[in-house]
């Protein structure tokens, strides 16, 4: 596959840790409000879309659940949405044209947001639910 034009092969996942720092953690967290970073030294007070992200991550992480952290979506090609999908191109592209996947035009070539694809799948039926009314020959 060619260089995608999106972050999803930008993600890294940060396995759990383990239980005595996910106990220290939670303690932690739910003593203070306060959260203070240092870099180099340095105390650095962060934006509140920063704060709120580290939060986020670091109560997961006193959940004892694993972390993926990615880049925010950009968008695919068709070939690049449709090996996605696991459709071929020109079905993709089909889809696209009736308006059943959403489609931004970057000139005259279709780009395609990963959550498109991925709202697509989730509400097509489960592959048993479009085979158990199927006669048996």
């Amino acid at each position: 596959m060619a260089s995608p034009t999106s972050a999803l092969g930008r993600v890294r996942t940060f396995e759990a840790l383990d239980e005595k720092t996910t106990t220290r953690l939670q303690r932690a967290l739910s003593e203070s409000e306060d959260t203070t970073v240092f870099v180099n030294g340095t105390a650095l007070q962060l934006p509140k879309d920063a704060h709120d992200a580290l939060l986020e991550v670091l109560n997961r992480f006193a959940a004892g659940e694993s972390v993926s952290i990615g880049t925010t979506e950009l968008l695919l090609n068709t070939s690049q949405a449709a090996q996605m999908a696991g459709i071929s191109n020109s079905y993709l592209r089909k889809l696209a044209d009736a308006g059943i996947i959403p489609v931004e035009y970057r000139g005259t070539h279709r780009r395609i947001r990963p959550s498109a694809i991925q709202a697509w799948l989730d509400q097509r039926p489960a592959p048993e639910a479009e085979t158990k009314d199927l006669p048996t020959g």
